[in-house]
């Protein structure tokens, strides 16, 4: 569709921007490549620093067009600390900048109410942060109220039990665990789809669009965290975000992916798919599709992993399996779709 963000361009102005970040690296001190959910910094005595940097994206701009913005702090806490798990660390910590056209006391207030709500979910802290006032570069869709919001988060981990995929092994499972909707990745297409509908009921959602569109983020810590305390061997922890089940591919591991069962996804997809007449390989490209994380570990470990997580009232399926594959494939058996970097192909 002719909508959305131009990936492929986005990609190479980060190869542009890295190479030169890259040649000033400690390489001894940073314990993964880019391109992982997070970073680990070494600070010495066996302990890891993760840290990892996202914000809402364009989630915001359906949050004025709503005029409804006390949720999008959970949104941006989520995008974060669910970035910091991937790489088996603990949240402990996130600091906020927001950029805004105008100090609007309301404004703050609801994003605040997000922000305390995120907090308290994922167990962190928000020491401090940034409130930038710059109304010649922030845009937006309602007048002074246009905003950005970013977080950068830390944890912990220790340096012997970082997970970033180099365990994994022919035969290890994957579970997915769902999301609660589209989450903060793809909405740039949404918006496109929809456009002027935004305060449509539809029956299928039982909401309108807009309200289904703010839902929050799954913010994933309580259940992943006591997967990772109950000492299940978790070989791999995917966040997924944009891109979808491409992210598997992120992991440090010469694996590929067969995915043998997707569970029904939430009605807004096929609404979207249906009323954007979009293909299966572009809705699985950029949308989570139902899934909005997945844990790597060995079969006999994988109806624990899925018990914990109902424990936390999130539902969790075994999604499929690991083959080996240099090549790094993901094979989508139920729509046919195989995934190649940042791909996917109908076969």
């Amino acid at each position: 569709m002719d909508a959305g963000v131009d990936t492929e361009k986005g990609e190479s102005a980060l190869k542009r921007l890295l190479q030169h970040l890259q040649k000033n690296v400690r390489t001894s001190s940073v314990k993964l490549d880019v391109g992982h959910f997070a970073n680990v910094i070494d600070l010495g005595q066996g302990i890891g620093l993760a840290i990892g940097t996202d914000g809402v994206g364009t989630k915001i701009l359906i949050a004025q067009m709503m005029d409804k913005y006390d949720t999008i702090g959970i949104d941006c806490i989520a995008m974060n600390v669910n970035d910091i798990l991937c790489v088996g660390a603990e949240p402990i910590s996130m600091v906020d900048y927001i950029a805004v056209c105008d100090p609007n006391p309301y404004l703050m207030d609801e994003i605040g109410k997000g922000l305390a709500k995120g907090m308290e979910i994922a167990n962190i802290n928000i020491p401090g942060g940034e409130i930038a006032i710059i109304p010649d570069m922030i845009k937006g869709k309602r007048e002074n109220y246009e905003f950005d919001l970013i977080g950068t988060a830390i944890g912990k981990v220790s340096l012997d039990k970082v997970i970033a995929g180099q365990r994994i092994r022919e035969n290890d499972v994957i579970i997915g665990l769902s999301s609660s909707g589209i989450h903060s990745n793809g909405l740039s297409l949404a918006r496109h789809i929809f456009s002027e509908e935004i305060n449509k009921y539809f029956d299928e959602l039982g909401r309108t669009i807009g309200e289904e569109l703010l839902e929050p983020t799954h913010i994933y810590v309580p259940e992943i965290m006591e997967m990772m305390n109950s000492n299940l061997d978790i070989k791999g922890l995917i966040h997924i975000t944009s891109d979808g089940f491409l992210n598997l591919n992120r992991v440090k591991s010469d694996a590929g992916f067969v995915i043998e069962y997707l569970p029904e996804p939430q009605p807004i997809f096929p609404l979207l798919q249906k009323l954007g007449n979009v293909n299966d390989e572009e809705m699985f490209r950029v949308f989570n599709m139902g899934i909005g994380f997945c844990v790597i570990l060995p079969e006999e470990e994988a109806e624990d992993a899925i018990k914990i997580a109902e424990k936390h009232k999130v539902d969790a399926f075994r999604l499929g399996y690991v083959v080996k594959d240099p090549e790094k494939k993901i094979n989508v058996k139920p729509k046919r779709l195989c995934g190649r970097g940042k791909q996917f192909y109908k076969y």
